[in-house]
């Protein structure tokens, strides 16, 4: 029994049946899949090429593939002799804290908002989005100063890794996005962990969190993307070079390095970010991760 086309069917059943159709369909298909990978992944291949080809041969032939040979020295040079080894591992530190930090305060605040939600959680709301429309630009100066002068505490976090974690759990954005998800958990579950004598935490810890897997892959692919390419906050923030990250010191080092060692550092540090996509892949392009999250 043959299927009816739909009507929203770009191709009906019948013309699909023609071979002329399907081939050339299909043909363009394969020309578009081509085109996407060569344009996405074409730079992240050059990339890892010319981190194991000697610098003469990047600069004369940069589209050959190894002419004279690999140089897999540029990976041990630019991880030692550069001490890209170092700042890879200030930046996995930076990253790890501040993903830590916005889970906590993304979650905490999400959980406070749609699940206990008090009487003024709609004002904390609305005061969370109207953040959103201040550019980040704008509090840079004061929030400089309140890492320099913090209230209460008489000591500066500049030249510490708390200058950067703590202002990272400033995000309106992920506690409006991890309360959009709660907000669409089925409440049912949550009544019956009170009637069964669950506390607050007990309900945080055991029912919440567990079932908010995908949101929270998705805070976490935007936080440590956004950790380990941030650039401007580190510099005024990291004045001694030996605890600055990738982002701050490879345009430092670019004058003082050969083309080949640099392109290696160039690729280590990519290595994070792309191997972070790759496992968080199904919660980012989920629709029950990010879509869940924001519908309604």
């Amino acid at each position: 029994m043959s299927k009816e086309p739909t009507p929203t069917a770009l191709i009906s059943a019948t013309d699909w049946r023609k071979r002329r159709i399907r081939w050339g369909v299909g043909s363009a298909q394969t020309l578009l899949l081509v085109a996407l990978v060569i344009v996405g992944l074409g730079p992240l291949l050059w990339l890892a090429k010319s981190a194991i080809t000697p610098t003469a041969d990047t600069i004369s032939h940069p589209m050959s593939l190894f002419p004279h040979g690999a140089a897999w020295g540029n990976l041990s040079e630019a991880w030692s002799n550069v001490h890209v080894g170092r700042y890879f591992w200030n930046t996995v530190v930076l990253a790890i804290g501040s993903w830590f930090v916005q889970i906590v305060v993304a979650t905490t605040g999400g959980f406070a908002l749609s699940v206990l939600r008090p009487k003024y959680a709609k004002v904390i709301t609305g005061l969370l989005l109207a953040t959103l429309f201040v550019p980040a630009v704008v509090l840079l100066v004061p929030l400089y100063v309140e890492i320099v002068h913090p209230p209460l505490i008489n000591h500066s976090f500049i030249d510490s890794y708390w200058a950067i974690w703590l202002p990272a759990g400033a995000s309106a954005f992920n506690v409006v996005l991890v309360t959009r998800f709660f907000d669409n958990l089925p409440r049912e579950i949550f009544e019956a962990a009170r009637v069964d004598g669950a506390g607050p935490w007990k309900l945080f810890l055991f029912i919440v969190l567990p079932m908010s897997r995908p949101i929270l892959g998705v805070v976490s692919v935007f936080a440590v993307l956004a950790s380990w390419k941030d650039f401007l906050w580190p510099l005024l923030v990291l004045t001694n070079p030996d605890i600055q990250p990738l982002s701050v010191r490879l345009p430092n080092i670019q004058a003082q390095t050969e083309l080949g060692v640099f392109m290696a550092a160039l690729l280590i540090a990519s290595i994070v970010p792309i191997v972070g996509f790759l496992i968080f892949q199904r919660s980012f392009l989920r629709g029950s991760g990010l879509g869940g999250a924001i519908k309604g």
